[in-house]
């Protein structure tokens, strides 16, 4: 099968739904040697989508892990001329506010649309909304005559980013639909999909690379032997809750002073808030925060191990990568009670749930696991046993590669009765 992915960014571009292309691209080469290309932006994030201070990777083609990738260049100009035609779209509730929303998003890669129509491949498959690659990614498939699966990846308590009519009506003309869980199936079904086009597949996790490495040592090699530690590590944004981590952990300090935080992620432009929070703590509990920016893929596994808790209160995730990589070290994890967190996280079973924004409940959660080992253990290792089950990244890649497969079936018989 030649498969054509497209997605707005590429290892080491970091973010979940460019980890579930990669891993699932890398699992089709290596389980069924399939002939896998991925198309993508040269940016390490979506803010270099339109802010022109964020990094890049070179333009050009490669081939990782038996993937050929080719990296586009980002038109940032326009995208960020547009940042405030946008708000006031939006806000006055404009028509096509949804078209200036997305445009102002981005990303506008020049030659994309061109290069997909052209390039020999047998399905395309586009991840993810609300970004404006998936919109040409459709269309230019269709004209090419090219079936396209849609993977949304949607957080649809974003409402500025997925309250727009344009997702859905691409949801519906796609040939098929990937959720991540049943929350986001029922999401789209509810807006116009055709049910029997959605699939719920979810997301994975390399267990045994997270499984190997002892607590013990991962701490000595953090620093941290001897201390509790409650571990984010993820993309540092707005809405992923880092900062109410932050905010958090002087209540925790009360109850457990010798507890450690630690931040890990990309060094975004979020990150600045966060540094300004942290220097608003008391000069005495400053260092009880670890921060490790831009760290090397095979240190993730190490920053799990060394967290005895894994703190993710995120207001918007269409899964949660970071809960599987928790469970799959054998820690409880923290989510928020909101979108699709709930399905994703069996409270007090395999983890914890807190209000979204309530640093006291987040703080109260926290202590608990904290002050409850054994049970935190027991959460962590129901976790991990719900992983091995349903999110190894070889039962993800087969499962794509089954709505594939579907799909190219009913274009073949589309085809035979024309």
């Amino acid at each position: 099968m030649q498969i054509l992915h497209v997605t707005q960014g590429y290892s080491p571009a970091i973010g979940g739904t460019e980890l579930v292309l990669q891993c699932v691209s890398e699992e089709l080469v290596r389980q069924f040697g399939d002939d896998v290309t991925v198309f993508t932006t040269n940016c390490y994030s979506a803010e270099a989508f339109f802010q022109p201070r964020a990094p890049c990777l070179p333009v050009g083609v490669e081939v990782i892990n038996g993937v050929r990738v080719r990296r586009f260049p980002v038109r940032r100009s326009v995208s960020g001329l547009l940042r405030l035609p946008q708000f006031v779209a939006y806000h006055l509730n404009l028509p096509f506010n949804d078209y200036v929303r997305t445009l102002s998003r981005g990303p506008l890669v020049p030659g994309l649309a061109q290069a997909i129509r052209t390039f020999p491949a047998d399905l395309v498959a586009a991840s993810s909304f609300p970004l404006w690659h998936m919109f040409v990614a459709q269309r230019s498939a269709r004209q090419s005559r090219k079936p396209c699966v849609l993977f949304g990846g949607l957080h649809p308590d974003d409402v500025w980013g997925f309250q727009r009519g344009m997702i859905y009506r691409a949801i519906r003309q796609a040939d098929a639909y990937i959720a991540n869980t049943g929350f986001e199936a029922d999401y789209v079904i509810q807006r116009g999909a055709v049910p029997e086009r959605v699939y719920v597949i979810g997301v994975g996790v390399d267990v045994d690379l997270f499984a190997r490495i002892p607590t013990r040592e991962a701490k000595r090699w953090l620093g941290t032997e001897g201390f509790p530690v409650v571990g984010f590590i993820g993309q540092l944004g707005g809405h992923k809750g880092v900062s109410k981590l932050v905010q958090a952990m002087p209540r925790v300090w009360a109850v457990v002073p010798e507890a450690r935080c630690l931040i890990a992620g990309a060094r975004t432009l979020f990150a600045e808030y966060v540094e300004d929070l942290i220097r608003q703590l008391p000069a005495q509990d400053r260092h009880k925060l670890i921060l490790r920016y831009n760290f090397p893929e095979e240190d993730k596994p190490w920053l799990f191990a060394a967290s005895d808790v894994v703190a993710y209160p995120s207001g918007y995730e269409s899964f949660g990568v970071t809960f599987l990589e928790g469970w799959a070290a054998g820690k409880p994890v923290i989510g928020c009670r909101r979108g699709s967190t709930p399905w994703v996280i069996q409270a007090g079973r395999d983890g914890l749930l807190v209000e979204y924004q309530n640093e006291e409940m987040l703080a109260d959660a926290i202590i608990l696991l904290f002050e409850n080992p054994s049970w935190a253990s027991a959460l962590g290792q129901a976790g991990h046993k719900k992983v091995l089950e349903r999110y190894t990244w070889r039962t993800i890649a087969q499962r794509f590669r089954e709505v594939y497969q579907v799909v190219l079936q009913e274009r073949r018989r589309t085809n035979e009765r024309e």
